[in-house]
């Protein structure tokens, strides 16, 4: 647990249901008195800014960061400029500490993940190559999946074995 912080992966294919599964998980974590934030990587290139903003302005000027705030919230935006990417354990160390801390994303990073599988996509299971797999969450039945399944709509299940196995219950506010 890097910085203190619990974290657990949600992986899968493109279209497989990760982020829907991830905004339902918070609610429901969150509501067991544990903090939560998430990394998600993005496999494209993206931009929270936009051109003609201030912050873009910058940025396009050259400035590595632009911390842009307000009264609701702030963000820092981090420019490469030619350098490689960060590894995931680089941008941990940028979060704040929570309990958890969710990772969609980095497939190829070595942390435990659930898999959200949908067959409909067409795509093998990640759990057959990937031993950092360690659950399998899907719309339909998997048997030929040995390891601990859930119905993806089971958000309540898939957070319980999530917080056991981070080991956050004993560290649950307002627990016995």
């Amino acid at each position: 647990m890097p910085g203190g912080r619990a974290i657990f992966g949600i992986s899968g294919w493109s279209g497989s249901g990760k982020t829907t599964l991830i905004t339902r998980l918070i609610p429901e974590i969150c509501g067991r008195g544990l903090t939560v934030s998430t990394i998600k990587h993005a496999h494209h290139r993206f931009d929270i800014d936009q051109p003609g903003k201030d912050s873009y302005e910058h940025r396009e000027a050259g400035a590595t960061e632009v911390l842009v705030s307000s009264a609701a919230r702030w963000a820092l935006i981090h420019e490469h400029r030619g350098a490689p990417e960060p590894s995931l354990a680089e941008l941990t160390e940028q979060m704040k500490p929570v309990d958890l801390l969710l990772i969609e994303g980095f497939k190829n990073e070595f942390y435990e993940k659930l898999e959200v599988h949908r067959p409909s996509i067409g795509k093998e299971l990640l759990c057959v190559a990937d031993d950092q797999v360690i659950a399998v969450a899907s719309d339909t039945v998997l048997p030929s999946v040995t390891l601990p399944t859930f119905d993806l709509d089971d958000v309540i299940a898939i957070a319980d074995f999530i917080v056991a196995r981070c080991g956050l219950e004993s560290s649950m506010r307002g627990t016995a």
